[in-house]
């Protein structure tokens, strides 16, 4: 089974760290509202999705992929980019203890988990605005001797990796290539994200279901012309908060693992 952790907007999304876009008015009404709708997706690609409302006090908390990444043989909390989300990651601790052992990567190596790209054994990582070098080695480290291939990206003009590049598949990278370094991805199939839709490379990959943002058309266009099966979802008020598809959820294997 596929579940995915998610968390309801908090009521101070307003006051989210910001690095790359101007602050703008947030509707939580209306977020509360894009946010049933995003879950309601994610159901209809197969997912089972657990809601979670424990980390509200905290702006960012809807952002559940940042804090951790997890693996099918382990959960990694991270350190953060700044200090005002750190206080996120022990919560996923307490959730995700009950379905994977624990590692933790400590500062001063920093890492979010929206810089971390799996394909397969090949996980790509961000250096970006949140993610330094040490945290790159750091996870290297714990997933290693999984079997896994850790390889770095350099970020430039965007906040995480995956603001810029996402999978469509394990040969196929959609990609902004002025924010992210596309020489990091060789070998690999890229596919450009259209020049005026720079944040349309978001693209949360969910079994044979590509998950896309409403807002970029242009994108989502490409991709169906590649001949992949598409569902999309209007995330506008998560975009003010430099947001994409795949910062709002944790998809992860649950098989034989009993909700709690």
């Amino acid at each position: 089974m596929l579940c995915a952790i998610t968390h309801v907007p908090s009521p101070q999304l307003q006051h989210c760290e910001l690095t790359f876009v101007e602050s703008e008015p947030i509707s939580i009404e209306k977020a509360k509202e894009q946010h049933k709708n995003y879950c309601a997706m994610l159901e209809r690609c197969g997912v089972k999705v657990i809601v979670l409302d424990e980390n509200s006090v905290l702006p960012d908390s809807v952002f559940v992929e940042d804090p951790i990444v997890v693996f099918d043989e382990v959960a990694v909390l991270t350190s953060m980019g700044v200090v005002s989300r750190r206080a996120e990651s022990e919560y996923m601790k307490k959730v995700f203890s009950q379905y994977r052992t624990i590692e933790r990567i400590s500062l001063p190596a920093k890492i979010e988990g929206g810089d971390v790209l799996k394909i397969g054994k090949k996980i790509f990582v961000g250096e970006s605005a949140r993610t330094n070098q040490e945290g790159i080695q750091a996870l290297k480290t714990i997933i290693k001797p999984f079997g896994y291939e850790v390889f770095s990206v350099k970020v430039t003009g965007c906040l995480h990796l995956k603001t810029g590049a996402t999978a469509l598949d394990e040969k196929t990278i959609f990609i902004n290539s002025a924010w992210v370094d596309a020489s990091d991805f060789e070998g690999f199939e890229l596919i450009e994200v259209p020049s005026d839709e720079p944040f349309g490379a978001n693209v949360l990959k969910i079994g044979d279901t590509l998950c896309m943002n409403e807002a970029f058309p242009k994108s989502i266009a490409v991709v169906k012309t590649l001949g992949y099966k598409v569902d999309s979802v209007n995330i506008s008020e998560f975009v003010k908060a430099e947001a994409g598809l795949t910062c709002m959820s944790v998809p992860f294997i649950c098989e034989d693992i009993s909700l709690k």
